[in-house]
Order: C-alpha cells, then sequence, then structure tokens
C-alpha cells in the first residue's frame, strides 16, 4: 500500500499529509476530523480538494498540523491533501487548479515595527 507524504502551509500552520487508499476516513493530530474542527466552514475546508476530484470515499488521510489558528490550520490541510492528489492522478490537477487548490497562500502576518504600537499603527500622538 502506497503512503503519498505532503506538506501544505498557511500563515504560520504547517500540515503533513499522509494520503493512502482507503475508505474516506480523515484524521487530524489522532482525532477525527470532525471532533478536531468544530465548525462546519472548517470541515468544508478539509474535504474540499477531495470533493473537487469526487474522491471523498477513495482515500484515507492522516494529518500532523501545527502553528496558527484554527482556520490555517484547516487550509494548510486542503492544501496538503490537494497535492497529495495531484501526486496520485496528474489529471486532476487541471480541476484542483481552477478552484485555486494547488496555489500556496503567501500572504503573512506583517511583522511589528519598533517605535510603533502595532506593523502599522503608531502610538496615540499629544500635542499638548
Amino acid at each position: 500500500m502506497e503512503v503519498i507524504k505532503t506538506s501544505g502551509r498557511r500563515k504560520t500552520s504547517v500540515a503533513r499529509a499522509y494520503v493512502t487508499k482507503g475508505s474516506g476516513k480523515v484524521e487530524v493530530n489522532g482525532k477525527d476530523y470532525k471532533e478536531y474542527f468544530k465548525t462546519p466552514t472548517l470541515h468544508y475546508y478539509v474535504l474540499q480538494s477531495l470533493n473537487v476530484v469526487n474522491a471523498a470515499n477513495e482515500y484515507d488521510v492522516k494529518v500532523n498540523v501545527k502553528g496558527g489558528g484554527t482556520t490555517g490550520q484547516a487550509q494548510a490541510i486542503r492544501l496538503a491533501i490537494a497535492k497529495a492528489l495531484v501526486e496520485y492522478n496528474a489529471e486532476s490537477k487541471p480541476a484542483l487548479r481552477a478552484e485555486g487548490l494547488v496555489t500556496r497562500d503567501p500572504r503573512m502576518v506583517e511583522r511589528k515595527k519598533f517605535g510603533q504600537k502595532k506593523a502599522r499603527a503608531r502610538f496615540q500622538f499629544s500635542k499638548r
């Protein structure tokens, strides 16, 4: 049984996915994905890549994810699964690309600058 190992990243989240042929079980950090992610929107993100290529019941997915928040983690998992599906079947790449699932989102949080409150916000100015 062949195991495809891929990684996906989003903001500061890193997901490592292990995809095998199977029955459609998705496990995140040792738990079922519905137990790990509470909201339906995050469930949708996790399964989006599988649903686009109609392979929701064909692959078992085990994911280790760390860093960031829940949305970033779910989107990192989405990218990792999409990359694994492309490795299994290269013909699924155009469908995944049309949905924007094979592209890594490069947006990161801008760093805080010294002498300022945040990245762009200044400390309050007092004239008197």
